[in-house]
This record gives C-alpha cells, sequence and structure tokens, in this order.
C-alpha cells in the first residue's frame, strides 16, 4: 500500500512538474530603432515607446565609426572615463529611454581605424583585449553605479549584444578566406574573438544581472566563397564559430526574418540553410548540441515590410498587424525564448531601406501600432 501510495505521488508530482518543466519563462518585447534614437526628436520617440508599452529598445554602441565611441585610441580602454572617449550620444539614449520606463539593450558593434590598421568598421579587431576593455569600460559606464561629472548618475544597461549580423558582409569582412585548396569561414573564426570579448569585458564587472548575447545572426546565407556577396548560413556560422573557439553566452541572438510576402510567421522556409521563426527549432537543437540546454534564444530583429511603400516585399498593413501578433505567440510559446523585438518604428525614408514600422515616414500609424500595445506583458 505505500509503495502504491508513493508511486501515486510520485505520478502526481511528475505530471505537475512536467510542463513547468518546458514552458517559457515569460517573454520580453521591444523595439530596435536605431535612427530614432541618434536623429529623432527625444519628446516624441521616447513617450512613443512607452505608449507601446516596449520592455526594451535596441540600439547599436557603436565603438567606431561615425558615431563611435572610441574614434581616438584610448590611454586605457577600460576606463570609461578616458578622455579619448566620447559617450555623449549613448548617455543620451539610456537617459531618456529610462524616463519613460525603457531598458537599453546595447549592439556593440564597429571597429575604429587604430584597432583594425585603419580598416572599415566592419573588419575586426587585431587584438581582442581592446574590444574587451572596450565592453569593460560600456558596462562600467552604465552599471547603475557610474557618476558623471554633473553628478548625474546613469541609469543601468542589463542586456548586450556582440555586433550585428556577422554572416554577412555587412556585419564582418572577410566572410571567408582561402587556406591552401579550402575555404575557411573567417567571419566566424573573427567573430569567436569579439564574442568572447564582449562577454569577458561585460562579465568582468561582477554585476548581477549582466546578460550578453552572441551570434546575431541573419535568416540566411548562401554559403558560397567564392560568389558576389559571399555569406554563410546561420547553422553553419554557429558551428563554426564554435569550432573557432567561442567559449560561451548568455543567449544566443537570431534575426529571424521572413523570406517574402507569402510566408507567415509559422511558414518553414523555403531555403534549406535558413532559420526564420517558422523553424527555429532547428536553430534550438543545434544551440542545445553545441553549447547544451543554458543558453536562451533572443530574437534580436523581426518585422514585416508594408505595402504601400514597400510594393515587392511588403504584404499588407492589415496582415502586418495579424502576422505581428502571431509572431509573438508563437516566440511565447518556445520554452527557450524569453525576448523578441521587432524592427523598426518608423518606415526608413529611402526607397532601399526597410519600411516594417508601426509608423509611415510621416507619422502615420499602420495598424500593427495597436497590435503591438495589446501584446501580453
Amino acid at each position: 500500500m505505500r509503495r502504491c501510495h508513493l508511486a501515486c505521488l510520485l505520478a502526481a508530482f511528475v505530471a505537475v512538474a512536467a510542463p513547468a518543466a518546458t514552458a517559457s519563462p515569460g517573454l520580453r518585447v521591444g523595439i530596435v530603432e536605431h535612427g530614432e534614437a541618434f536623429f529623432g526628436q527625444p519628446g516624441r520617440f521616447y513617450p512613443t515607446l512607452r505608449e507601446l508599452h516596449a520592455d526594451v529598445l535596441r540600439v547599436n554602441l557603436n565603438w567606431g565609426g561615425r558615431l563611435g565611441v572610441a574614434r581616438r585610441r584610448p590611454g586605457n580602454g577600460a576606463n570609461p572615463n578616458d578622455p579619448s572617449y566620447d559617450w555623449r550620444v549613448y548617455d543620451g539614449v539610456v537617459l531618456n529611454a529610462a524616463h519613460q520606463g525603457v531598458d537599453v539593450m546595447f549592439s556593440i558593434f564597429g571597429t575604429p581605424g587604430w584597432a583594425n590598421g585603419g580598416r572599415p568598421p566592419t573588419k575586426a579587431p587585431t587584438n581582442g583585449r581592446f574590444l574587451r576593455d572596450f565592453a569593460y569600460a560600456a558596462a562600467t559606464r552604465y552599471s547603475g553605479r557610474f557618476r558623471r561629472p554633473d553628478g548625474r548618475i546613469l541609469p543601468p544597461v542589463r542586456l548586450w549584444l556582440a555586433w550585428n549580423e556577422p554572416n554577412l558582409k555587412l556585419g564582418l569582412v572577410p566572410q571567408y578566406r582561402r587556406v591552401g585548396k579550402r575555404w575557411v569561414i573567417q567571419s566566424a573564426v573573427d567573430y569567436a574573438r569579439i564574442c568572447n570579448a564582449v562577454y569577458d569585458g561585460v562579465h568582468a564587472t561582477s554585476l548581477r544581472g549582466e546578460r550578453v548575447g552572441c551570434g546575431v545572426t541573419a535568416p540566411r546565407g548562401n554559403n558560397n566563397p567564392s560568389g558576389f556577396k559571399p555569406s554563410v548560413s546561420p547553422l553553419a556560422f554557429m558551428r563554426a564559430m564554435k569550432g573557432a573557439g567561442a567559449r560561451r553566452f548568455d543567449a544566443y541572438a537570431h534575426q529571424a526574418y521572413y523570406g517574402g510576402p507569402t510566408e507567415t510567421p509559422a511558414t518553414r522556409p523555403r531555403g534549406r540553410s535558413a532559420v526564420t521563426l517558422g523553424n527555429i527549432d532547428v536553430l534550438a537543437r543545434q544551440l542545445s548540441k553545441l553549447y547544451g540546454p543554458r543558453p536562451r534564444i533572443w530574437i534580436t530583429e523581426y518585422g514585416f515590410q508594408t505595402r504601400p511603400p514597400d510594393p515587392l516585399f511588403g504584404v499588407t498593413w492589415a496582415q502586418q498587424a495579424r502576422y505581428l501578433t502571431q509572431a509573438f505567440a508563437i516566440a511565447r510559446r518556445h520554452p527557450r525564448i524569453d525576448l523578441m523585438l521587432w524592427f523598426l518604428l518608423r518606415d526608413e525614408p529611402r526607397a532601399e531601406g526597410w519600411q516594417s514600422g508601426f509608423l509611415t515616414v510621416s507619422g502615420v500609424r499602420k495598424p500593427a501600432f495597436e497590435a503591438f500595445k495589446r501584446l501580453p506583458r
């Protein structure tokens, strides 16, 4: 009788515990919007984020390039007070976002010329220590404890990304390098150092709650090293970065975009090597195989362009709102995804730009604006 009673209790425990083991811990939702954050009107942009109930705003924290913090080589790269650093743009972002109750996710991106031999920002640094020191300085400045000379304590930033779409030329160059008769995925080799440097630099602060995402992969790649625009598919890139020594991260970040106007969020991609929201389990399985069950999955860009204004890849305004609701529901049900960001708030003005905003260039609200507001929080 006792054995039967214990068996029944065990069965009841398993029945209750099993769903909890696979339940998602919750989904944070937010917006990716570099242009409005850097060049828009703060008095309009940040209150709009609050109206949308956005949890997170993702923007690039440019190490080098036009808005680079470190366009001049610092004397002590790990010191956020080094006189060569210019943080003004990014202080403004975190202060304005915090005032509206929005957390910032910084994507550390772009190598300054002094750190890569005068090459473009998409060329990796020659020494990972340069980037590690910068990541440490950034995480220290935005620790929630840093006091500026004017006496103001800057709000904390706890979410960090290492680079953006390194499996494409717009993220890292070169994508491939020929060694004898074979091709090496050089972007993955370089990215392993980038991932390690950002992870080590941020976590060297020993602050609680810091989380670093690596990968940040685009959903497609041609795996053609001799092609016109060589790129690497996301699964091949993940395998290669692991083989190149990318040690660990708190989350694997991926941009799970759809492939065309006939696809829905649940549609499996036509390309065998593509990873969209419709087959995100493929990425989750490989992540477990290579890095175990611990790292989370972040969908760090997602969106559907609209027609108008995009006549080729756009969907109707009503479809965009419907697909948005469906996409976030898919992510919320997934046991490993705990963050998903929509790209972007306002359509880009250029014809070749991205047109997935909740607002048109002139500020007209699409139905997706209200759909995002209604998402569960």
